[in-house]
């Protein structure tokens, strides 16, 4: 094999390289650690019932303790 071809393979080889790396850049990149380590973070999640009374009289007493803005205070 000459050299021409060599280098023509290789012209080949880079060309492919640089069509597929945004597909090959999800699987390997920093992008892609970081949605495996959410998952498995959401993995561990618990779905809590709505059904603990605690939780909606606190979450009410908060929402009436928020402070408003009224119609006069915004000129």
């Amino acid at each position: 094999m000459s050299w021409p071809w060599i280098a023509l393979l290789a012209l080949a080889v880079v060309v492919l390289v640089g069509a597929e790396w945004p597909r090959v850049s999800l699987r390997v990149g920093s992008d892609a650690r970081r949605a495996r380590e959410r998952r498995r973070r959401k993995a561990q999640l618990k779905v809590v019932s709505g059904e603990n009374e605690d939780f909606i009289t606190s979450v009410q007493r908060d929402l009436e303790r928020l402070p408003t803005i009224d119609e006069n205070d915004r000129v």
